[in-house]
């Protein structure tokens, strides 16, 4: 017998030409269920605001695909929410190319500057400077995400990249209307930014924030967009804007290079996998500690039927989860490049069956008596991330970052880019926190060149039910994000209710749970506490979830964006 697409026919012969037209019957009777799985038909894109959502939407319909489009949501959020990513900051890209059925990460994380080193945020006495890591340009990292949108277009999109740029364009030059978010940023950063004139000129012309609704205008942001849709690599990392920038880094005491610039470079990745009850995890390798740590949570939780538990017990596991993924994060993890962190150990289910041996049901597991060195950085609260799907299934988990609240909180004359503070993501100094609470470790230290670690998690969930798409920013709680939203996709959540989810989050240090109103049960408040939790409600929501789901079954598309902020998300 010979097997196509799952119909079983007998070999067609001269005497058996009935029987082969009632076998062809058969197989045209069952390719249209087959093309509906191989191709949604729909395309999707949900995305932190309105405006990013119709720049992609623009691109699909002017004949791209995904990769397109992730060019143009990408440039457009580095617009709309120049507090949260930009050509100025880095990203991750996590892609599915549907023809070849193949995944690729691009990794366009910011690199620390050639006259980088491991004691330059120290002062005399070896102790850290008070700020030094995230206001001013000896905060920021050489930029990754313009070589990765270059990148992206070039080797996997249909559209020249001008033509997937130019919403952006567009939006810089013509205004983009002020909305609460960008205004909130303002007010928080007012300070630090009144060292960067340039910036001042753009965000407070007159001296005073822009009020709501009315429009802000980005006139040098547009010209280097430009710039870059015409000269490509070039166009951003050598000639006028990589003078205006370095010359503007190293006027403001920072010490970047034009070899710095030149030198970067896009690395492609093999994406870490993972399964989980019948469900194929892909997700963020090195340099982010995303992917590593939702299947090392994934792992351990394995070992147990969490839909038989009491609901108090489930959420007691997936919190010792929490603690022991982000203990191994603070031991190993770092740029793979500069070291050689145990990613096959961590990533197997040996492992995570020795670490379920030292998580009891009845008490809560205290930090300080696992072992471990402090945790290292994570990528930036302010971060944002999004999610696309074309109608020939290619797809797309972007999420990107400049760190905290407008980054640096400095702009290069001339270049209308806000520049991140991603060094603050490295180890400045064992046993010193960062900005999210988080220690550091040898593995991420500072050196020229090098990535530093983040919490970024662009993820596929896949199984026989469909496929999911998904990520979030939320500094060091990314992960925990992810994870949560996992878990109810697994149970059989949808879009709308993997965003909405109310979430908790431990990091190992501090020994703390944090979690929103709404997380947990005043029950499950007593019975956790009672285990020897220590909670915290948080006090305000956090992150910024965008998904799409796909079901194989019935061929239906859905996508929401998260309830917490103004995102949108729509099926075409």
């Amino acid at each position: 017998m010979d097997r196509l697409q799952g119909v079983a026919c007998p070999r067609l012969s001269r005497r058996l030409v009935v029987v082969g037209l009632a076998c062809l019957a058969l197989l045209a009777a069952a390719l249209p269920a087959v093309a509906s799985a191989a191709r949604p038909g729909k395309a999707a894109i949900a995305a932190a605001h309105p405006l990013a959502v119709a720049a992609g939407e623009e691109v699909l319909a002017g004949g791209g695909n995904a990769f397109d489009a992730a060019v143009a949501v990408s440039a457009a959020l580095a617009v709309v929410e120049p507090y949260a990513s930009g050509l100025g900051g880095g990203g991750f890209w996590l892609l599915h190319l549907a023809r070849g059925d193949r995944d690729v990460f691009i990794d366009g994380r910011e690199t620390a500057p050639g006259a980088a080193s491991a004691t330059m945020y120290l002062d005399s006495g070896g102790q850290v400077i008070k700020g030094a890591t995230l206001d001013g340009p000896l905060a920021a990292g050489i930029p990754g995400e313009p070589a990765a949108l270059v990148h992206m277009a070039k080797r996997y999109g249909r559209l020249p990249l001008a033509r997937s740029l130019a919403p952006a364009i567009r939006l810089a030059a013509e205004g983009i209307p002020v909305h609460e978010r960008l205004q909130m940023g303002l007010r928080f950063r007012r300070k630090a930014m009144e060292r960067s004139p340039a910036l001042m000129a753009v965000f407070y012309p007159g001296g005073e924030a822009p009020a709501a609704g009315s429009l802000l205008r980005q006139p040098e942001l547009a010209a280097t967009l430009r710039r870059l849709a015409a000269g490509g690599f070039d166009g951003f990392y050598r000639g006028p804007t990589a003078a205006a920038l370095v010359e503007g880094v190293r006027a403001g005491g920072g010490i970047w290079s034009p070899e710095d610039l030149a030198g970067y470079r896009v690395v492609e990745r093999e994406p870490v996998r993972g399964r989980y009850r019948g469900v194929r995890i892909t997700s963020a390798p090195l340099p982010s500690a995303g992917g590593i740590g939702l299947v090392d949570m994934l792992n351990i939780l394995s070992g147990y039927d969490l839909g038989r538990l009491d609901p108090a017990t489930r959420k007691h596991l997936i919190i010792e989860a929490m603690r022991r993924a982000y203990r191994d994060r603070s031991l190993y993890l770092g740029d793979p490049a500069f070291s050689q962190p145990p990613v096959e150990q961590l990533l197997s289910p040996f492992y995570a069956a020795g670490q379920r041996t030292s998580i009891r049901l009845d008490r809560a597991t205290p930090s300080e008596v696992l072992a471990a060195a402090p945790a290292d950085g994570s990528a930036g609260q302010d971060t944002t991330h999004f999610s696309i799907l074309d109608a020939e299934g290619n797809r797309v988990a972007g999420t990107l970052s400049i760190n905290t609240w407008y980054g640096s909180a400095f702009m290069p004359p001339g270049t209308g880019v806000l520049l991140n503070n991603e060094m603050d993501d490295f180890t400045v100094k064992p046993g010193t926190a960062n900005a999210y609470d988080l220690l550091g470790a040898a593995a991420n230290d500072i050196a020229p060149g090098k990535r530093m670690l983040s919490s970024m998690t662009p993820t596929f969930l896949e199984s026989d039910r469909g496929v999911a798409i998904l990520g979030t920013p939320g500094g060091s709680r990314i992960i925990t994000m992810v994870l949560l939203a996992a878990l109810d996709w697994v149970d059989g959540g949808d879009a709308r209710s993997m965003v909405a989810l109310r979430r908790f989050h431990h990091q190992f240090y501090p020994d703390v749970v944090e979690y929103e109103s709404g997380a947990f049960t005043d029950a499950e408040i007593k019975a956790l506490e009672a285990l020897g939790h220590r909670l915290e409600l948080g006090t305000r929501a956090y992150g910024n979830m965008n998904v799409i789901t796909w079901d194989y079954a019935t061929g239906r598309v859905g996508a929401a964006s998260d309830p917490r902020s103004a995102g949108e998300a729509q099926v075409y």
